[in-house]
């Protein structure tokens, strides 16, 4: 039963689960991309991470859009390290799903990542994203350096405006710098490309987001 309670509030760091040294054992390459999962990637590759809910939709997402170069299925923003899926589903590790998405620069920007990730989920639910409720599937921004910061803190408030004028509520994602990145394991790593008909818990407000409209002029 521990496993499968629904955690809705936050763990803090001194209870948290203590996990591990190891890290998760992960395939070659990806499974529809056919380039590696971790890095050093090549030069003119950016990263960032998303946590939209179940991963293993977002990560579909991601892999289909122009100038991904790979994506992965990982846990981020908590305190566990190297934390077992049963682990982050106990919400005692502090982590949500995310997916580490690496994508050309020159074929694709940062903003066009931010669109696919406002649109792709609802960031209004909390603690939750459609039937799938606990700490593990909060809405979460993670940025790496100054640029990616400020571009989703703006991309933030120009959704949030556009919500509002549409009737949502207020945008609930955490939006913070990035810490370790944990990869899920191996089962996990491109799922819905293995598993078709497999589930898929995303879905968003149908609600159009501006970001990168103001670079388009």
């Amino acid at each position: 039963m521990l496993f499968t309670r629904k955690q809705s509030n936050m763990i803090d760091a001194e209870s948290a689960l203590p996990g591990r040294q190891t890290e998760m054992p992960l395939p070659a390459r990806h499974e529809v991309l056919g380039t590696p999962l971790k890095g050093p990637f090549p030069e003119g590759v950016e990263t960032a991470v998303f946590g939209m809910g179940c991963f293993w939709g977002a990560e579909r997402i991601f892999w289909q859009a122009p100038g991904v170069y790979t994506t992965a299925a990982g846990y981020a923003g908590g305190f566990t390290p190297n934390p077992t899926y049963e682990e982050v589903c106990s919400g005692r590790t502090g982590h949500t799903e995310v997916v580490l998405v690496a994508f050309h620069v020159k074929q694709a920007s940062f903003e066009d990542m931010l669109k696919l990730f406002w649109e792709g989920h609802d960031p209004t639910q909390g603690m939750r994203q459609g039937n799938d409720v606990g700490t593990q599937y909060r809405s979460a921004l993670l940025w790496h350096g100054d640029a990616q910061r400020a571009a989703a803190q703006s991309s933030r408030e120009a959704y949030q405006a556009t919500l509002t004028q549409a009737g949502h509520g207020e945008i609930t994602t955490e939006i913070a710098e990035a810490g370790p990145f944990y990869y899920a394991e191996d089962y996990h790593q491109q799922y819905l490309a293995k598993n078709p008909n497999g589930y898929c818990g995303l879905g968003g407000t149908g609600v159009s987001c501006p970001v990168g409209l103001a670079h388009s002029s």
